[in-house]
């Protein structure tokens, strides 16, 4: 009762003037995340402004193009086939190499710490398209995308569904260092290696194409995910939310476009479950496994596969008008 009465407070005061607040796209203005927001605009500024100066000056030779898609790959990689399918899902087991390179390359997106975002990501798979959804896609596809990272519109949530994850030293190692570690993998590793090839030169190109402007793409690759593959797409496994699988978001996120598929399956180490399929995160792991370095893959059966997508086939005959 006490609770009710709460909340009929708040809606009242709520409607009343003096408690207005100013928002844009109905985010609240007076909750930004100053920290979070002026990185992302400012890696975005440089990458729209300053990037395309120092091209204009110096050109563009095949190192820095070289050096920035061995960074994005590394980076990419990192997250899709770390962050996600290994910490956030457990969908394969990994040696320590490989967990301490996806830990370490992986902070280098920015994207935090793997503690935080698998936590984030496992409550998004528990409540998608709720309330509770960290990046609810039914609060709008720029919050689903950006916003929710530049509003802090709820206080942070407890570590409470990640305490296999805890039991990691490696991860605890770098939860404790990330943003020390993504200072030195994005900016520091490229600089230093432009630096190497071609002098001050080299390593400022490095520093803004290697680094800077592939951090922002990488970091929209990445939250295509959120928006793009809960609007953009085919549902041919599951009605249950609005997850989708596109070919042409894969080929922007390395595999993970095929959403409706995982968000029916979260445990399958594929994405896309077609031989056919663009999943490059997927040859990785295989590929990977034939080397020692990672095992236990697990694969849903396809008989469960089929069935789900007879299910699936039966409820748009039925609900079609």
């Amino acid at each position: 009762m006490d609770d009710a009465l709460d909340r009929t407070d708040f809606i009242l005061a709520d409607k009343s003037g003096t408690t207005a607040k100013r928002s844009i796209l109905r985010l609240p203005l007076d909750r930004i995340n100053w920290v979070t927001s002026s990185f992302l605009i400012v890696t975005l500024v440089l990458t729209l402004t300053t990037v395309p100066i120092y091209l204009y000056h110096f050109g563009l030779d095949w190192f820095q193009v070289a050096l920035f898609f061995v960074m994005l790959a590394a980076c990419g990689f990192s997250v899709t086939l770390g962050y996600h399918r290994l910490f956030s899902h457990i969908t394969f087991q990994a040696s320590w190499p490989i967990r301490l390179f996806t830990l370490i390359f992986g902070a280098g997106a920015f994207e935090n710490s793997v503690l935080m975002w698998a936590s984030e990501h496992r409550r998004h798979h528990k409540h998608v398209d709720h309330d509770d959804d960290p990046y609810c896609i039914s609060k709008g596809f720029f919050y689903a995308h950006i916003g929710w990272l530049l509003f802090k519109l709820k206080a942070d949530q407890p570590y409470d569904n990640v305490a296999d994850l805890q039991k990691d030293r490696l991860v605890c190692w770098q939860d404790r260092h990330v943003q020390s570690i993504a200072v030195l993998v994005s900016f520091g590793i490229p600089t230093t290696i432009g630096f190497l090839w071609n002098g001050w030169q080299g390593a400022v190109g490095a520093f803004l194409i290697a680094g800077v402007a592939r951090i922002v793409a990488l970091q929209h690759c990445t939250f295509l995910i959120n928006s793009a593959c809960h609007t953009i797409g085919r549902q041919p496994y599951s009605k249950k939310c609005s997850a989708r699988d596109s070919l042409l978001l894969a080929l922007f996120t390395m595999g993970e476009g095929y959403h409706n598929y995982h968000h029916e399956f979260q445990h399958d180490y594929r994405n896309g479950v077609k031989p056919w399929q663009f999943d490059p995160t997927k040859w990785i792991i295989w590929m990977l496994s034939k080397l020692g370095l990672v095992k236990n893959l697990r694969r849903v059966p396809a008989e469960k596969i089929r069935l789900a997508e007879r299910e699936t086939r039966d409820f748009n005959v039925i609900c079609r008008p």
